[in-house]
């Protein structure tokens, strides 16, 4: 069986930083570990991110989610390519958040 070829973006580096975040023990460890790897534009840049799919996972449309969240609408495409043919980390973490939390009515 032949192994699928790495992607270009998944540098021995970034396995490290994976690696450092998944021995994080709690959320506050990794908000911690976060603050100080992060600029607070970079992480507000991430969640603004995150943000942007969830109100699209709700089926909100591109110019809502532009609306509600004040980001570009070539983010909000962006993160919608990403959503639907990315590597499946969106839909992961929504996913879990999901099972995680009483559905809400839409």
């Amino acid at each position: 069986m032949t192994e699928e070829p790495r992607h270009p973006w998944l540098t021995s580096e970034i396995e490290q930083l994976c690696e450092a975040m998944r021995s994080m023990r709690s959320v506050d460890e990794l908000e911690r570990f976060l603050r100080d790897l992060c600029t607070v534009g970079e992480l507000e840049t991430l969640a603004h991110r995150w943000q942007v799919a969830q109100y699209l996972d709700e089926g909100d449309s591109y110019q809502e989610v532009a609306q509600k969240t004040g980001a570009s609408t070539t983010t909000v495409t962006r993160v919608a390519q990403w959503l639907k043919r990315g590597e499946g980390g969106y839909r992961l973490a929504l996913d879990r958040l999901h099972r995680r939390r009483p559905s809400k009515s839409r």
